[in-house]
C-alpha cells in the first residue's frame, strides 16, 4: 500500500467567504482546499503554508488543527491506475492570511484560486475535501 500524506488549510476572510483551490490533476477538474503533500521530513504546518504560498500567492498562519482525514483508495480507483491502494492522510488546519495576494500557480496542480461564498461552494464542481474540511470547520 502506498501511503501520502498531506496539508489543507480552510482559510477564511472578513466576508466569510472561503478560500479554494482548483485542482487540475483529477480525472476532472475540481475545487479543492489548498494545500497538498508533504515533502519528505517536512512539517505539516510548513506544508500548508508553502502549498498555500504557492497555490494562492497568500501567505497564512495556522491557528487551528481541526482534523485528520484517512482514506484508501482502491488501486483501481486511483488518478494513475496502480496494483496497490493509496492510504491518504489529510490534516486539516484552520488558517489566516498574514500577507501576499491573490495569484494563480503556474504549471502545477491547481491553475486558479479564489473566494466564495458558502452557497457558491454549494454550486461548484468540488472534491469531497470541501465538505469534510468545512465541516471540521463548523462552517457546514
Amino acid at each position: 500500500m502506498d501511503l501520502r500524506v498531506a496539508a489543507y488549510a480552510v482559510v477564511t476572510d472578513d466576508d466569510d467567504r472561503v478560500l479554494l483551490a482548483r485542482w487540475t490533476e483529477g480525472r476532472r477538474i475540481a475545487w479543492t482546499m489548498p494545500g497538498g503533500g508533504l515533502e519528505d521530513g517536512e512539517d505539516p504546518e510548513v506544508a500548508v503554508r508553502r502549498e498555500l504560498r504557492e497555490e494562492t500567492g497568500f501567505h497564512i498562519e495556522t491557528t487551528e488543527l481541526l482534523g485528520i482525514h484517512s482514506r484508501v483508495i482502491p488501486g483501481s480507483q486511483r488518478i494513475h491506475k496502480a496494483e496497490v491502494p493509496l492510504h491518504t492522510l489529510r490534516i486539516v488546519y484552520r488558517g489566516r492570511v498574514t500577507g501576499g495576494e491573490l495569484r494563480f500557480e503556474r504549471n502545477g496542480s491547481t491553475d486558479r484560486a479564489g473566494w466564495f461564498t458558502r452557497e457558491q461552494v454549494a454550486t461548484l464542481q468540488r472534491v469531497r475535501l470541501v465538505d469534510i474540511a468545512l465541516r471540521m470547520a463548523g462552517i457546514l
